[in-house]
């Protein structure tokens, strides 16, 4: 008896994008021999392998995202 395999879901995405960005994307695609889509699909790589099960830590909003006034002990000071 043959295994039977499990078929694989696949979900849209879609987005809109001027024509003058439409054009810039073909250009660039038609120089590198490759497809709008493989372009995108390889540049978000990172976002869409492996955060499946859960996201790490650091990759999560926090509440100071701006840290001006915080002291890194490796920063000179000029009044120091």
């Amino acid at each position: 008896m043959k295994k039977r395999y499990k078929k694989k879901k696949f979900k849209k995405l879609t987005f809109m994008l001027s024509e003058r960005q439409m054009k810039s994307l073909n250009n660039y695609c038609d120089a590198r021999n490759t497809t709008p889509n493989k372009l995108l699909k390889k540049s978000i790589r990172l976002y869409i392998e492996n955060f499946d099960k859960s996201v790490p830590q650091k990759y999560h909003v926090q509440h100071n995202q701006l840290d001006l006034f915080k002291k890194e002990p490796d920063t000179l000071s000029m009044f120091e």
